[in-house]
């Protein structure tokens, strides 16, 4: 039997899994991390407890799985991608708290840009001008928390962790495709992009394939494969070939469609990204649609609301009603990303009579995801011309039966769940597995892969039309809170 370790460092989360080569999970460890709000829209991590909490779960994933760390043929590392985290490459310690992806303290900065400048950015990049991606976050932290220096470094996170497991400054071009600084056609990083932002081409890491041997550990184990999460989860899925599609559901919700080779400019509020490039072959691309809030609804139905003490009380909670009573609910916490890209939007729930309980917000609230994630595949559709049939999804909310149903029935496709679920952290296996020989090509890696549960829509044609039409009038109501 061969092992591989996945290094899987998420937003709230980090572990490691180790899978053998039949894609099967023999061990794992996984801690939680602080999440820093200094202020409104704010949001921050502590790199060096994200490096100490790596260092953890790999030696407690190790023991878990009853191996020796040298039974590993190889690591592949997943991550949260826009964030942003500087540090000293002398003395390997963080400058400042990593901007997470989910901050929007850049907006008015952006903002000011002149239409040239926007045009150019979207043009090369196939990225909205949005306080999402990195570089404005980097712009920032110069001006208001570093000193430029030789020995500057600006990452995200999985060079931050390649740096602290190898020594090796180097990223993948699915999360430089994330930073607002790579070109997506040349797969390097900009000189007009950098003098934009104010970035300096000696600060930021080397770019390079998803899926070769970038580095080795101080025990000789190669890191071999470096992919974005939400890449990775694609990849997890075996979505190889064009038009094949996932949904991850988290914190927020993220869907891919593969484009092939070909890079399909988004004319729906889309982000054009790498999917994948595996080596020397070509590399591969995807329209995504990100969505900021979704897991975090449920959070925040338990945490500030507290009409639920679990998340998992939920769908129980939901299933009591029939319907939603008229109530729509958009979770614009800090704006809306796909397909709209208004940070001035803000949540509302409406709708709401006498006659409304907490199982009506509860049931809005999972229709929310799911509607949501309509309105993206639905301008994927658009972008790419394809039509989908089905749907994979990964993730903690799949586990909602409820969810993934009404999923089903607002989009009218199937909606199909694989038996392996973790397919983020799977997904940076197969790309180190596939550097390293455990498999010798996609193909094989296909084969794999099996389906546990598939969805199929219950609903009508007018129940989803009327769903839908109330869903985009509740949309309007959340533009221009902030002006």
């Amino acid at each position: 039997m061969t092992f591989i370790g996945s290094l899987d460092q998420g937003t709230t989360s980090t572990r490691f899994i180790i899978f053998n080569n039949l894609g099967e999970i023999v061990g794992q460890h996984q801690l939680e991390h602080r999440q820093i709000l200094p202020k409104s829209g704010w949001v921050e991590h502590d790199a060096l407890e994200i490096w100490q909490n790596t260092e953890k779960v790999i030696a407690e994933a190790i023991n878990s799985a009853r191996i020796n760390m040298n039974d590993l043929v190889s690591i592949g590392i997943t991550n949260q991608r826009e964030t942003v985290v500087a540090w000293d490459k002398s003395t390997g310690l963080p400058l400042a708290n990593a901007i997470v992806w989910q901050d929007t303290r850049t907006a008015e900065y952006l903002n000011a840009f002149d239409d040239k400048k926007k045009a150019l950015i979207v043009e090369k990049t196939g990225t909205p001008i949005a306080p999402y991606f990195s570089a404005s976050k980097m712009a920032w932290l110069l001006r208001e928390k570093i000193q430029s220096n030789e020995n500057l470094a600006f990452g995200t996170i999985d060079s931050w962790l390649l740096f602290k497991l190898t020594g090796v400054f180097a990223t993948d071009v699915t999360n430089a495709s994330r930073t607002q600084l790579m070109n997506l056609k040349t797969l390097d990083w900009d000189d007009e992009l950098l003098n934009i932002f104010g970035i300096r081409r000696e600060w930021l890491a080397e770019i390079k394939s998803s899926s070769e041997i970038l580095g080795r550990t101080k025990d000789g184990i190669p890191v071999a494969g470096i992919l974005g999460d939400q890449q990775a989860a694609m990849v997890g899925q075996t979505c190889f070939t064009k038009g094949e599609s996932k949904t991850t559901y988290g914190t927020g919700n993220f869907a891919l469609i593969s484009t092939g080779e070909e890079l399909v400019r988004s004319k729906n509020g889309l982000i054009t990204t790498v999917l994948f490039k595996f080596g020397d072959a070509p590399v591969q691309y995807a329209l995504e649609g990100s969505v900021a809030v979704t897991g975090s609804a449920i959070q925040w139905l338990r945490d500030q609301l507290e009409i639920i003490k679990s998340a998992s009380e939920i769908e129980e909670l939901a299933s009591s009603v029939t319907d939603n009573g008229g109530v729509y609910f958009v979770p614009a916490f800090s704006g809306l990303f796909a397909p709209y890209w208004r940070s001035d939007a803000r949540g509302v729930i409406v709708g709401l009579t006498r006659a409304n309980t907490k199982a009506h917000i509860a049931r809005a609230a999972l229709e929310a995801i799911c509607y949501q994630t309509k309105e993206v595949m639905d301008a994927m559709e658009a972008d790419s011309g394809i039509t989908l049939n089905e749907m994979r999804v990964d993730g903690g909310i799949t586990n909602n039966k409820l969810c993934m149903q009404l999923q089903s029935d607002i989009m009218g496709i199937d909606i199909v769940k694989p038996v392996i679920t973790e397919t983020t952290a799977l997904g940076a296996a197969f790309a180190a597995g596939l550097a390293t020989g455990v498999w010798s090509s996609t193909d094989e890696i296909k084969r794999i892969w099996k389906r546990e549960k598939t969805w199929k829509c219950q609903s009508t044609d007018e129940w989803r039309a009327s769903g839908y039409k109330k869903w985009r009038k509740a949309i309007t109501r959340t533009f221009d809170w902030v002006e």
